[in-house]
């Protein structure tokens, strides 16, 4: 069990077999006084609680699902759990397969003209009953699961229908060779059908165990992401070096790395140089330098010296316990077009068994024999699959995630991942996306006699105190050039303009073409060096004093590596291609010039950006806006689907619907490439799933014997049945074979 936060609860969930159940887990969860919102998926045996401002004990959540007949693993034991059912199927069926291939043999064997012994021939049904009952016993867990619900009020599973069928075949059976038994009639009388009852369990046992195998694998990205934090850690307390496990770091501690090991939390280096690989989160391969005040992040590896850091962010705070904890939110989150599967797979059971006494009581009216028309009900009932439905979405879903997280793109629900298959528009932010985010100032050109130190130094005092991108690169430049900043007083930032303070007593302004002329400042002497700076794509920063134009800095800000690739990748998938940027239009257009981008908003406010948003999406287009994450948050918010590039260190990595991690470009057509081939395995899914049952419930209840005298075997719908659930969890897994 994991509390996220006051309003939500993520609970490990044991002894599911299919949707039925999840359903039921999630009203049972739901009727608890102050849950407002339960979801239960099926695939990944995760219930996510929201509750009201009030907190709901665990407990209380934990007894119901107890009371819907299910069970919440202790903590730290889901994947023990998840084992411990597939070692239990497998030997289920294993002990079943002993007995089930004489029992086809003692069934089938006459009617395939192979000779038995007599003894086998004089009591066959004594034989078959006594090869039939070890089955039906390692198979009770259906019964169990699937009657017990009904006698207590409950609704049906997929239990219930495999108990019934299974049931009916047996006691049948059993009601036949009671008289012969008792010497009423001669052997070989009545027709048995132990052999449908021992067949299925058997194959629907089968079928169990390589669903949780191959869910394991679907579900394997956690225990990957998990795997990579080191078992231990080296801290130094009370002057001494101690090794302890590395879940009880806490902040504050110092923590010694050697070359060689994982480093066990994030936080800042106090002492020592070495190198870090930090592919982990940045997927670079160089590693990174790292000396006193540099930050480290957990899970990467120390290359070469020993270093001693302060841990900051331990556990489920650090950069990797965000990321797992993504992962898992994500895995246990629904797409909207789950919505339709949950209502039919609810809704399911009841109706098979309707349909099953439907062709039941038809065939007996028609003057079919009772057995006859019991075949039928019991091929109905076995056949049907609502499991399928339930495993399609969420399958796929913790698939693709799992995957989208070994590549470092974090998609953060299943709604997003829904979404992201249907975007038609991608709007890009420019500064830090489609460029670096470290612009230089490449020109100074000062006006009214003065000199380009004297500008630089005066430019240099209004931006210290400021965090634009613009103001690191004049600071760079003044430290540079060996200039020093005079004292600047009451600095205040305009936003989206520039920033004023006084330098000796004097109003200043340091910003762009539209600040002066709000603020009254003749710029009409620099209009052609303003152009023409502007036409090689550089941001243009004007300087006043006392309402005087004293000069101009231009700043380029070079577009990143592969940017007009990664362009060029959305075009070629079909995208429309905006840049949405807060400079001028004629630095606008050379940078999506040079990036390949034919569309941009220009001049555009960071406020602003969230209603450029709103005009693209006003086109009835779905649209993504891609952005670092801080300063474009309210834009990411209102698109359609918001993409964060960051390096999982800071608010990126909590912003958007989509975070790419290793903050490269080109991973957002990677993300657009990975969700489409995602949905359309979902789709797949879904169809298979649903034109599954829709063709074979008809068929089992014997719509094709009346016209062609055919009727399907029990033991054959037994098998369909238990590799259906298989075949979309397989089809899921083939979302791995994704390469960007």
């Amino acid at each position: 069990m994991k509390r996220r936060d006051d309003n939500t609860i993520v609970l490990p969930l044991g002894g599911m077999n299919c949707a039925a159940c999840a359903a039921a887990v999630e009203k049972s969860l739901r009727a608890v006084p102050g849950v407002k919102s339960a979801r239960v998926n099926f695939a990944a045996r995760r219930a996510r609680v929201e509750v009201g401002a009030g907190k709901v004990p665990v407990a209380e959540l934990k007894k119901a699902v107890a009371a819907a007949g299910y069970y919440v693993p202790e903590a730290g034991g889901e994947e023990e759990a998840r084992l411990r059912e597939v070692a239990d199927y497998r030997r289920r069926f294993l002990f079943s397969l002993v007995f089930a291939l004489p029992l086809l043999a003692a069934a089938m064997g006459p009617h395939m003209g192979v000779p038995l012994p007599d003894f086998i021939s004089r009591h066959d049904a004594l034989v078959q009953l006594l090869l039939t009952t070890p089955i039906v016993i390692a198979g009770f867990g259906f019964y169990r699961r699937g009657l017990l619900p009904l006698l207590r009020g409950r609704a049906p599973t997929m239990d219930t229908l495999v108990a019934m069928g299974t049931g009916a075949a047996y006691l049948y059976s059993l009601a036949v060779s009671l008289p012969e038994w008792l010497g009423r009639v001669p052997p070989g009388t009545g027709e048995l059908y132990y052999e449908v009852a021992g067949f299925l369990i058997t194959f629907i046992l089968l079928g169990k165990w390589l669903e949780a195998v191959a869910r394991g694998r679907a579900s394997s990205a956690v225990r990957e992401l998990i795997s990579l934090a080191p078992p231990r850690a080296a801290v130094i307390r009370d002057g001494r070096e101690q090794t302890i496990p590395a879940a009880e770091v806490v902040p504050g501690d110092l923590v010694l790395v050697r070359a060689g090991q994982k480093i066990p939390a994030d936080g800042v280096v106090v002492s020592g140089r070495s190198s870090v690989d930090e592919s982990m989160i940045s997927g670079e391969s160089i590693p990174v330098a790292k000396e006193p005040g540099d930050e480290v992040i957990g899970a990467t590896v120390n290359q070469l010296g020993a270093i001693t850091f302060r841990a900051e962010r331990v556990g489920e705070e650090s950069v990797l316990g965000r990321i797992i904890r993504l992962v898992e939110e994500a895995q246990a989150s629904k797409a909207p077009i789950e919505v339709l599967a949950d209502r039919v797979a609810a809704r399911f059971v009841p109706a098979v068994a309707a349909v099953a006494a439907a062709a039941f009581v038809f065939w007996l009216a028609s003057g079919q024999p009772l057995p006859f028309a019991l075949r039928v009900a019991i091929t109905v009932l076995i056949i049907a699959c609502p499991c399928a439905l339930g495993l399609a979405t969420p399958t796929a879903v913790m698939a693709a995630t799992g995957l989208g997280a070994r590549k470092g793109i974090l998609v953060k629900n299943a709604a997003a991942l829904q979404t992201a298959a249907e975007i038609a528009v991608v709007a890009l932010d420019k500064t830090g996306t489609l460029t670096r985010g470290r612009p230089e100032v490449t020109e100074i050109v000062p006006l009214s006699g003065g000199d380009a130190g004297t500008v630089l130094a005066a430019a240099a005092a209004l931006e210290k105190n400021s965090e634009h991108p613009l103001a690191s690169a004049v600071m760079k430049k003044a430290a540079s050039a060996g200039v020093t900043a005079p004292a600047a007083e009451n600095f205040q930032a305009i936003p989206g303009g520039g920033v004023e303070a006084e330098i000796g007593g004097e109003p200043c302004l340091l910003g762009s073409a539209a600040l002066m002329k709000e603020r009254g400042v003749e710029i009409a002497s620099a209009a052609e060096t303003i152009s023409r700076l502007e036409g090689e794509g550089g941001s243009v920063l004007l300087l006043a004093r006392g309402g005087r134009l004293e000069g101009v800095l231009a700043a380029a800000d070079s577009p990143r590596p592969g940017a007009r690739r990664a362009v060029e990748d959305l075009k070629r998938m079909g995208m429309e291609v905006w840049m949405i940027t807060g400079d001028n239009p004629r630095t606008a257009e050379a940078v999506a010039r040079g990036v390949g981008i034919e569309n941009q908003l220009a001049g555009v406010r960071p406020d602003g950006k969230a209603e450029a948003v709103a005009g693209l999406r006003g086109r009835g287009r779905k649209v993504a806006m891609v952005g670092d994450g801080i300063n474009d948050a309210p834009a990411l918010a209102r698109a359609d689907l918001g993409i964060a590039l960051g390096s999982g260190t800071g608010v990126a990595i909590e912003s958007g619907d989509i975070v790419l991690v290793r903050d490269e470009i080109a991973d957002v057509a990677a993300a657009l490439r990975l969700t489409r081939w995602a949905f359309r395995k979902i789709k797949q899914n879904l169809f298979w799933a649903f034109f599954y049952n829709a063709a074979a419930i008809p068929i089992a209840a014997g719509v094709l014997y009346l016209p062609y005298g055919f009727l399907l075997n029990p033991m054959i719908a037994g098998a369909a049945m238990a590799f259906s659930s298989v075949s979309v969890v397989l089809n899921s897994l083939t979302i791995a074979r994704f390469r960007g």
